[in-house]
């Protein structure tokens, strides 16, 4: 971690996602410094907000902005978030405003999937490229497509959607209203929901760790996997093979450079990327994935913090 000199012009992001408050100071360049990292404070959240802008600018010379990432809809043209389950409508509704009259500074706000796009396309797995398309697989799952550098966010600022490609038209009904989305097969809960399933209905199973526990999470189901748990092994692989049925469609919709992916559930690694990349081989049109890299994400969850303050950096520079 570094700090840089008084004279130096830092920025803030902020990452407001499944109840903590994730905050880190960014250089010029793209270094990340200080963090901050507790629980979100939804009745008080522009207070909380501006009092670790405070706390972090203290030691960090002159913030040219800040940036925001929200996890749900946001309207960048309008400075609106439209929906975010994480916050309640009435800190939605004049966050922007009011953060900025908070902190005197630029705020940017910005959907948390493309925030963590940017990071990853300025300084992690999809620095070198012109064209990313970003996965992040956690709680939910979200998208975000850059174009010759630029995020691409579509006529209202929702573009990238890919949790609700339709994977299963048979399938559960999402929150979005439609049925069989990918989110309902391999977001973190809905793979909780599936081996739960898997377990009740299938004596051999038993032989699992994971049945000796009723409040397993996707991570502890990675961990066994990782440990040669073959339930695991075979949830985690069936996994990838829905995400890279979703992957395939991007490929042949996009011809897209390469494929980032982030998220909790990527933390197993190769035992779910490689059945990723073997679907999506199967599935696309061969000229298009041979033109295409996949790749997991390499800045953790720091990734939308990060690409944040980089949105607020390269804002405030236009």
């Amino acid at each position: 971690m570094s700090t840089p000199p008084k004279s130096e012009t830092s920025f803030i992001g902020i990452d407001l996602c499944g109840g903590r408050l994730r905050a880190v100071v960014v250089s010029d360049d793209g270094v990340a410094g200080r963090r901050r990292d507790e629980e979100l404070q939804s009745d008080g959240l522009v207070k909380q907000v501006a009092g670790v802008v405070t706390d972090l600018g203290s030691s960090a010379g002159n913030i040219g902005a800040l940036g925001i990432a929200v996890p749900g809809l946001v309207n960048r043209q309008s400075d609106r978030v439209i929906a975010s389950k994480d916050l309640p409508s009435t800190v939605r509704e004049n966050l922007h405003a009011e953060v900025m009259d908070a902190t005197g500074l630029r705020v940017e706000l910005e959907n948390d999937a493309n925030a963590a796009a940017y990071g990853e396309y300025k300084i992690g797995a999809g620095r070198g490229s012109r064209n990313l398309f970003y996965i992040t697989i956690g709680d939910g799952i979200g998208g975000a497509i850059i174009l010759d550098g630029q995020l691409w966010t579509g006529a209202s600022g929702f573009a990238g959607e890919v949790g609700h490609i339709t994977i299963d038209t048979e399938g559960s009904e999402c929150q979005c209203g439609n049925t069989g989305c990918l989110e309902t097969v391999a977001s973190a809960p809905n793979i909780v929901r599936r081996a739960n399933q898997r377990l009740n209905r299938d004596s051999t199973s038993s032989l699992s760790k994971l049945a000796l526990n009723k409040n397993f999470t996707a991570g502890d189901m990675a961990r066994e996997a990782r440990e040669g748990d073959d339930f695991s092994l075979m949830m985690i692989e069936r996994t990838g093979k829905y995400i890279g049925t979703g992957v395939a469609s991007v490929i042949n919709l996009l011809n897209i450079e390469r494929i980032v992916l982030g998220g909790g559930v990527m933390q197993a690694g190769e035992l779910i990327l490689n059945p990723i990349i073997q679907e999506a081989k199967r599935r696309a049109f061969q000229p298009c994935f041979e033109s295409t890299q996949i790749l997991v994400a390499t800045l953790g969850s720091d990734a939308a913090s990060i690409g944040v303050a980089m949105l607020a950096r390269d804002a405030a520079a236009t």
